[in-house]
Protein backbone atom coordinates (compact mmCIF):
# COMPACT_ATOMS: atom_id res chain seq x y z
CA UNK A 1 0.00 0.00 0.00
CA UNK A 2 1.50 3.35 -0.89
CA UNK A 3 1.18 6.43 1.05
CA UNK A 4 -0.77 9.33 -0.10
CA UNK A 5 -1.41 12.68 1.44
CA UNK A 6 -4.86 12.72 1.43
CA UNK A 7 -6.28 11.12 4.35
CA UNK A 8 -9.19 8.43 4.04
CA UNK A 9 -12.10 8.12 6.31
CA UNK A 10 -12.07 5.13 8.08
CA UNK A 11 -15.09 3.42 6.70
CA UNK A 12 -13.58 3.67 3.19
CA UNK A 13 -10.95 1.49 4.36
CA UNK A 14 -12.88 -0.69 6.33
CA UNK A 15 -15.04 -0.85 2.99
CA UNK A 16 -11.44 -1.09 0.47
CA UNK A 17 -10.39 -4.28 2.49
CA UNK A 18 -13.47 -6.18 2.66
CA UNK A 19 -13.15 -5.72 -0.71
CA UNK A 20 -9.45 -7.08 -1.09
CA UNK A 21 -9.91 -10.05 1.52
CA UNK A 22 -13.22 -11.20 -0.25
CA UNK A 23 -15.34 -10.36 2.30
CA UNK A 24 -18.10 -8.41 -0.03
CA UNK A 25 -20.97 -9.40 2.32
CA UNK A 26 -19.79 -8.16 5.23
CA UNK A 27 -18.67 -4.80 3.40
CA UNK A 28 -22.55 -4.28 2.39
CA UNK A 29 -23.45 -5.29 5.51
CA UNK A 30 -21.27 -2.56 6.91
CA UNK A 31 -22.52 -0.42 4.32
CA UNK A 32 -26.29 -0.58 5.35
CA UNK A 33 -25.35 0.42 8.86
CA UNK A 34 -23.73 3.24 7.21
CA UNK A 35 -26.75 4.41 4.82
CA UNK A 36 -29.43 3.31 7.14
CA UNK A 37 -30.19 6.73 8.38
CA UNK A 38 -29.96 8.66 5.53
CA UNK A 39 -32.21 5.67 3.23
CA UNK A 40 -35.31 6.51 6.20
CA UNK A 41 -34.65 9.57 7.31
CA UNK A 42 -34.10 11.41 10.64
CA UNK A 43 -37.59 10.38 12.26
CA UNK A 44 -37.25 6.76 11.52
CA UNK A 45 -34.11 6.48 12.25
CA UNK A 46 -34.67 8.00 16.06
CA UNK A 47 -37.70 5.50 16.42
CA UNK A 48 -35.28 2.79 15.25
CA UNK A 49 -32.35 0.26 15.88
CA UNK A 50 -30.60 -2.35 13.70
CA UNK A 51 -30.37 -5.33 15.54
CA UNK A 52 -28.78 -7.92 12.64
CA UNK A 53 -28.90 -9.05 9.34
CA UNK A 54 -29.33 -12.72 8.40
CA UNK A 55 -30.30 -14.48 5.15
CA UNK A 56 -31.49 -11.43 3.39
CA UNK A 57 -33.87 -10.54 6.71
CA UNK A 58 -32.83 -6.91 8.40
CA UNK A 59 -34.02 -7.31 11.68
CA UNK A 60 -35.29 -3.96 13.29
CA UNK A 61 -36.03 -3.14 17.08
CA UNK A 62 -38.64 -0.28 17.12
CA UNK A 63 -39.52 2.19 19.94
CA UNK A 64 -42.85 1.72 19.98
CA UNK A 65 -46.50 -0.09 18.82
CA UNK A 66 -47.32 2.68 16.41
CA UNK A 67 -43.99 3.08 14.55
CA UNK A 68 -43.93 -0.48 13.77
CA UNK A 69 -47.28 -0.21 12.23
CA UNK A 70 -46.38 2.61 10.59
CA UNK A 71 -43.21 1.07 9.16
CA UNK A 72 -45.04 -2.27 7.97
CA UNK A 73 -47.19 0.05 5.82
CA UNK A 74 -43.53 1.51 4.37
CA UNK A 75 -41.80 -1.36 4.33
CA UNK A 76 -41.55 -2.30 0.49
CA UNK A 77 -40.87 1.44 0.03
CA UNK A 78 -37.72 1.11 2.29
CA UNK A 79 -36.43 -2.26 1.18
CA UNK A 80 -36.09 -0.71 -2.41
CA UNK A 81 -34.45 2.27 -1.42
CA UNK A 82 -31.91 -0.06 0.46
CA UNK A 83 -31.16 -2.51 -2.16
CA UNK A 84 -31.24 0.81 -4.89
CA UNK A 85 -28.38 2.39 -2.29
CA UNK A 86 -26.73 -0.98 -2.02
CA UNK A 87 -26.42 -1.54 -5.94
CA UNK A 88 -27.52 -4.89 -4.90
CA UNK A 89 -30.55 -7.31 -3.92
CA UNK A 90 -29.39 -7.79 -0.73
CA UNK A 91 -32.13 -7.25 2.14
CA UNK A 92 -35.58 -9.27 0.78
CA UNK A 93 -37.36 -8.75 4.08
CA UNK A 94 -37.39 -6.76 6.97
CA UNK A 95 -39.00 -7.83 10.23
CA UNK A 96 -39.85 -4.89 12.91
CA UNK A 97 -39.58 -5.74 16.86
Amino acid sequence: MSRTKDPKKISAVVIDMCHILGFDEACNQFKMLQIWDSVVGESISEATSLERFSDGQLFIRVRNPAWRMELNFRKQDIISKLNSALETQMVREIIFR
